[in-house]
């Protein structure tokens, strides 16, 4: 039977964020399919403080098909997982209602605890460490940017979050093509100011997973270090969005972000004191090896 332990069932998430709306299903370790629009609605919250009418409707519609999409891929459950929009939006409710009423899948809005536990989970899922080494997830999102702090075995014991995302400041300070010295420097004190009185606890590894980390590997290389996040920032500050597209090969729809996620990766990176090893898994992972967990235990009962 397929709920045995060593028999995997195919589970898919949704995961509605401030830049991106992205399904993934999964089968165990296996990734089956892949799937993500770019809807922006953390620039319409940032703009507006709430997602406009026309904005509501793209993102009902989006879900709705993914959730077919996953379905039609073999997915057994599908959930519908929202993140900051949710939680930052003044109408968050409508949101949530356009979605549930319109792709007949269970629909909630993670808090900033639950983003950054999942996030931490996801990313240490087939990670080989020892059980007991103290790791950091780092995991900057469009609208938010959470940092967890545990071991494989107990799980992340600690977890803080800001509301500050690459798509929030980018809306807020550096829209520029590209964004010069004097917006690069309003926004690290922004993120300064987002970060006062977080300290975090000893880690001896850190993990960065999101777009704005795998996006930065074409600058960076595969670990995060302060010196070559220093680099990085000084080539976005001064190079237009086409190069970086045509001589990085930096995906275009990632580039008007990726100062901003850089900023604050490097002011996360400095506040855990270790490099950051760029990781594909995070928060959908997470969630469906939490949703595996829940459906057999439901069944086992």
């Amino acid at each position: 039977m397929w709920l045995r332990h060593h028999d995997p069932m195919p589970l898919g998430v949704v995961d509605v964020g401030a830049n991106t709306v992205r399904l993934l299903v999964k089968s165990g370790e296996d990734v089956i399919h892949r799937r993500r629009a770019m809807l922006r609605l953390g620039e319409a919250v940032e703009l507006y403080g709430e997602i406009p009418p026309e904005k509501l409707a793209e993102a009902a519609t989006t879900v709705a098909a993914f959730v077919i999409d996953g379905r039609a891929h073999g997915a057994e459950r599908i959930e519908v997982l929202i993140t900051s929009p949710g939680r930052q939006a003044a109408n968050g409710d409508e949101l949530i209602d356009h979605i549930a009423n319109a792709c007949g899948a269970p629909v909630r809005v993670l808090s900033s605890e639950e983003e950054g536990q999942l996030g931490f989970q996801g990313a240490l899922n087939a990670l080989r460490v020892p059980p007991r080494e103290t790791l950091a997830v780092v995991d900057v999102g469009g609208g938010s940017a959470q940092i967890a702090i545990g071991t494989k075995r107990e799980g992340a014991t600690w977890v803080r979050s800001i509301d500050l995302g690459s798509m929030r400041l980018t809306s807020r300070l550096l829209q520029g093509d590209p964004p010069g010295a004097a917006a690069m420097a309003a926004a690290r004190k922004e993120v300064a100011e987002a970060l006062v009185g977080i300290e975090a606890p000893f880690a001896e590894e850190g993990l960065a997973v999101g777009g704005s980390a795998r996006a930065l590997r074409e600058l960076t290389g595969p670990i995060l270090t302060t010196d070559g996040l220093r680099r990085a920032e000084s080539v976005l500050t001064h190079t237009p969005y086409s190069e970086l597209v045509e001589v990085w090969g930096i995906e275009a729809d990632r580039v008007p972000t990726l100062a901003a996620g850089t900023v604050i990766l490097s002011a996360l990176q400095e506040l855990v004191g270790v490099p950051l090893r760029v990781r594909r898994g995070g928060l959908r992972d997470g969630a469906i090896a939490e949703l595996e967990q829940r459906v057999r235990a439901t069944r086992a009962a």
